[in-house]
């Protein structure tokens, strides 16, 4: 197996990973959208609340804020030993919100969101929670814990995983009589001419839509996917890095595994009928 990176820029990321069945590829992106932890709002205390926004949407709305995660220091609330509604220290991060709009209406922003844990504050400072009125205020406590995608999907820690084929194109050099068309045809502009044939810029563009193929009038381009080889692209919510989520999910696809392959034993021991 072979993996390369194509584009790192932000919360996104782009790679190339070859040796690998589409059962395994489609295996490794649900478990990035359903299985990888992160930490978000699961409880909010309204103590004040005089904005037109009902406290049930304002809670919604802080549960949508993602948060940056710490996976390496809270445990899911399922295997803390406090078994608290709450939670502990140890799977829970308390976070404070309280304002006013004293002179004029103003809006209230996730940066206003007071942590327990400086490392647990929401990814983007600028996403607006609500509006206030003249006079009017908003005081509340936050519960925020760790949680997966399959139980609810504010706690997905990517907010786009996909994957494609990757692409081989053949140019039959002996055919081509270089019109140019297989160029102008492809919306990608992944093909062009460099003097006297026609080569490829960034290939991992192709989308196998085949139209460089259509505009060819004598066959002399093929476009075809490696069965084996698939590009992943993965924009994280801020929460975890792509690459941390990369590797959470591994390591679940690895455990997975290793749980079925002891199960089998099992069953081929006579141990689970």
């Amino acid at each position: 197996m072979e993996v390369r990176i194509l584009e790192n820029e932000d919360n996104c990321l782009k790679f190339l990973i070859n040796g690998i069945s589409i059962p395994i590829a489609n295996a490794l992106r649900r478990i990035m959208i359903a299985e990888v932890p992160s930490m978000t709002i699961d409880d909010v205390i309204v103590i004040e609340n005089s904005s037109p926004m009902n406290d049930e949407i304002l809670a919604l709305r802080l549960g949508l804020i993602p948060l940056k995660t710490d996976l390496d220091s809270y445990f899911l609330p399922e295997e803390c030993t406090c078994q608290s509604e709450l939670g502990c220290n140890q799977c829970s991060v308390t976070l404070t919100l309280e304002a006013k709009a004293e002179e004029s209406i103003r809006t209230v922003y996730s940066k206003e969101l007071n942590s327990t844990n400086p490392d647990i504050t929401p990814a983007n400072s600028g996403i607006p929670i609500l509006k206030l009125g003249y006079g009017q205020s908003v005081r509340l406590e936050c519960y925020a814990r760790l949680g997966k995608g399959k139980v609810h999907t504010k706690w997905q820690p990517v907010s786009a995983c996909t994957y494609k084929y990757a692409s081989v194109i053949d140019i039959n050099l002996e055919k081509c009589n270089f019109c140019k068309r297989c160029i102008k045809a492809c919306p990608k502009n992944v093909l062009k001419k460099e003097k006297k044939k026609i080569t490829f810029v960034e290939i991992e563009k192709c989308d196998l839509c085949n139209e460089c193929v259509f505009a060819c009038p004598i066959d002399a381009i093929q476009v075809e996917k490696l069965k084996d080889t698939f590009i992943f692209m993965i924009e994280s919510t801020g929460a975890l890095t792509a690459e941390r989520i990369i590797y959470e999910s591994n390591k679940i696809l690895i455990n997975k595994t290793k749980d079925f392959q002891e199960q089998l034993l099992k069953i081929k021991s006579g141990e689970i009928k």
